[in-house]
């Protein structure tokens, strides 16, 4: 075992000693991590897994509590020496999550689920539940840092590990979820954490993760929506910015911004979609030099110093998960962000979020609305 996971500070003392922390168990190599950091940093840990929704008759699918996982969550404690307790999260996770992600495809945005979940479901839900057990912490195997400000708020970092960071789905917590917030694996990257899990004998070294979304397993997205949402069949006309019919749209929920392929419509030029037009149920297309827009419109906006820049603020935005961070100006108003960037930035999506990053930390963001000039 490497001397650092049992020193954690220069006067070799463990600073867990004397605190409460449960953590958000998956069965999952990161998790476990935590949790074995967290034990042998003299944390009273108590392992917690979600029982969340899945579809009727597929139930063996969510990759976030399958029966296998829950049985590995149940060995990694036993094996921790640490109570483990599961959760039903059934009924806030289908509202505050499948609803969520259901009623944004009807509304022809697209929407990133995780950013609910964790908003409601794990830094809500599951942070009373910890705190019911009388918890000084909660904490998730997230790729992220935490820094105490110079004014004492707790700020969000980046992760050590960039390929891996996670802060862009954490920009909806506020100081109140922060103060009982602790991110264990955020210094190091998802190759010392496998190795870190090898050398502590966990038998989730090499576990594969899942890219999909817990709820749908590895099934299409489109074929949830199509026996769940089925108003997103609703064709429509495939129109030019001129207001030219080129073809007819399968629903809209079907495209997103950005795509090329699939559109099912002959151009001598290759055709992207650039908006979708909820009024007329149109997908506007056009062509790569139309792509790119200087500004966006974020509502919902959460600033997780607790309240918004009392001025323009000059910082670098992504806006989706796996983006590139890009300069631009945000000005913040009530509830809401205007975001003009450099220079055009592609593939701005609706329901995605745009995230506000000062150099490492995460100031916060809002999700882009579908309309920049009706806010």
């Amino acid at each position: 075992m490497r001397k650092e996971v049992v020193q954690t500070d220069q006067t070799g003392s463990k600073p867990g000693l004397g605190k409460r922390v449960v953590v958000a168990m998956s069965g999952g190599v990161d998790s476990s991590v935590a949790a074995a950091l967290l034990v042998h940093q003299g944390y009273d840990v108590i392992g917690m897994m979600m029982r969340l929704w899945s579809e009727p008759g597929n139930e063996s699918t969510n990759r976030c509590c399958t029966p296998e996982a829950m049985a590995m969550a149940r060995r990694i404690s036993a094996e921790l020496g640490i109570p483990f307790y599961a959760v039903d999260a059934q009924e806030v996770f289908h509202r505050e999550v499948v609803d969520f992600f259901q009623d944004g495809y009807a509304k022809g945005v697209t929407p990133n689920p995780c950013l609910a979940c964790n908003r409601w479901v794990r830094w809500d839900f599951l942070l009373q539940h910890a705190l019911a057990f009388d918890a000084d912490f909660m904490a998730t195997g997230h790729y992220a840092r935490l820094n105490q400000g110079n004014n004492g708020q707790v700020q969000i970092l980046k992760a050590v590990d960039e390929k891996k960071d996670q802060s862009y789905v954490l920009h909806v917590l506020g100081q109140e979820q922060l103060a009982h917030a602790l991110f264990p694996l955020g210094k190091y990257t998802k190759n010392e954490v496998r190795q870190l899990a090898r050398e502590l004998g966990l038998p989730v070294a090499d576990r594969e993760e899942s890219q999909d979304l817990c709820f749908l397993g590895e099934e299409d997205y489109r074929s949830f929506l199509i026996r769940n949402v089925p108003l997103v069949l609703d064709s429509g006309p495939i129109l030019l910015p001129s207001g030219e019919n080129v073809g007819t749209h399968q629903g809209l929920a079907f495209y997103t911004i950005g795509q090329r392929k699939g559109l099912g419509i002959q151009s001598s030029v290759p055709m992207y979609v650039l908006k979708k037009d909820l009024t007329r149920n149109a997908l506007i297309v056009g062509p790569q030099e139309e792509l790119g827009s200087s500004e966006l419109i974020a509502r919902k906006v959460n600033w997780v110093a607790g309240e918004a820049p009392h001025s323009p603020l000059r910082c670098q935005v992504k806006i989706r998960y796996k983006a590139v961070e890009v300069p631009a100006m945000v000005y913040p108003e009530d509830g809401i962000a205007c975001v003009v960037f450099d220079d055009p930035v592609r593939d701005i999506t609706p329901g995605q979020a745009a995230v506000f990053y000062e150099g490492e930390v995460c100031l916060g963001g809002g999700i882009i609305l579908a309309d920049s000039s009706n806010h």
